[in-house]
């Protein structure tokens, strides 16, 4: 039997987030700047590569394996990696494969990710409101992504949203949102703008809205019960009585989650970063091209989990951002 991923504070490692392309047809203004520069095609891992990478991090162990980008649906062939990926499904090494996405391309593609065993898919949606969502995300169009979830619906894919709260932005469609996810049975969660990268005139402070007051706000309006429940990533849930439906909450901010982290994240170069909110990584591209077998890979994986920190420095009690990223979420992957 295969030793299973351990890193150094005894957490298993059997999730594995794979950013397949750093591209995306949006520009949301807490993600990403308007003038992105992009990878060169030729610094990313092929399809094949990738393929052979998550494979070597199942048999290594990890059951849980989320597609992410930039926007992953927008990579050319993409669904070539996703069945290669569903395979292990069959077999029952992975326990589940799923993508985060921001529903723009979902239309065209809901029904082969079902074929492939997707079964639950997020989606990225901070406003209801057209015109707030083509300023949030510069280039989007919110009917495209409402085409997207009607489309992943009808194929049986379970939705969940993911809302960035944003002060000044979203905090008055709290409770809309809340109910349009309950009237359409997808679950909701809320997230903590994270300090990745510069977004040029935008202020990482001024967008910062805790999550410990969208919940003050929440329990005027609902009877919130808390759920033990885990999904393998690093939201904590809570019941909302009134309507039965599920809200999460991830709070790297208020209430870091770093001493259960069970994953870690693959650049679409190649680069393992084994925390989100931390510079180091491991470049896994040199020994993936280095030999066709994979012992090397192997190794420099198990090197790599041997270095995952105990968490995060991100802090905004100061006033400033500190633990701040230089490189865009859009580059690990969200």
């Amino acid at each position: 039997m295969t030793t299973p991923l351990i890193d150094p504070f005894q957490r298993a490692i059997n999730y594995l987030r794979v950013s397949v392309t750093d591209r995306c047809d949006f520009r949301c203004v807490y993600c990403m700047s308007e003038d992105m520069t992009f990878l060169p095609k030729k610094d990313l891992l092929t399809l094949e590569e990738l393929e052979r990478m998550c494979s070597t991090f199942v048999r290594l162990g990890v059951e849980k394996l989320r597609i992410t980008g930039g926007e992953p649906l927008v990579r050319r062939d993409i669904m070539t990696f996703f069945k290669a990926m569903g395979k292990h499904l069959d077999t029952g090494a992975l326990k589940e494969l799923t993508l985060t996405t921001n529903g723009s391309q979902l239309h065209r593609f809901a029904d082969d990710l079902y074929a492939c065993g997707v079964r639950r898919v997020n989606i990225s949606l901070d406003t209801l409101d057209p015109d707030k969502f083509k300023r949030v995300t510069r280039w989007g169009r919110l009917e495209n992504v409402i085409r997207g979830i009607d489309a992943a619906q009808q194929a049986g894919l379970r939705v969940k949203i993911n809302a960035v709260a944003l002060k000044e932005f979203n905090e008055d469609e709290m409770i809309t949102i809340t109910k349009w996810c309950a009237e359409r049975d997808m679950d909701l969660t809320w997230i903590e703008v994270m300090p990745m990268g510069d977004m040029g005139e935008e202020d990482r402070i001024g967008q910062y809205w805790s999550l410990n007051d969208l919940r003050r706000e929440l329990a005027k309006s609902y009877t919130m019960t808390e759920l033990s429940e885990r999904t393998g990533g690093p939201a904590r849930y809570v019941r909302l009585e009134e309507t039965g439906q599920k809200i999460g909450f991830i709070t790297p901010l208020t209430h870091n989650f770093c001493e259960s982290c069970n994953r870690v994240r693959l650049t679409c170069t190649g680069e393992l970063y084994m925390c989100l909110g931390q510079e180091d990584m491991a470049d896994l591209r040199a020994p993936l091209r280095a030999s066709e077998d994979d012992a090397p890979l192997e190794e420099a994986i198990r090197k790599a989990i041997s270095l995952k920190p105990k968490g995060h420095d991100f802090d905004y009690s100061r006033q400033v951002v500190d633990g701040q990223m230089t490189r865009h979420m859009s580059h690990t992957g969200g």
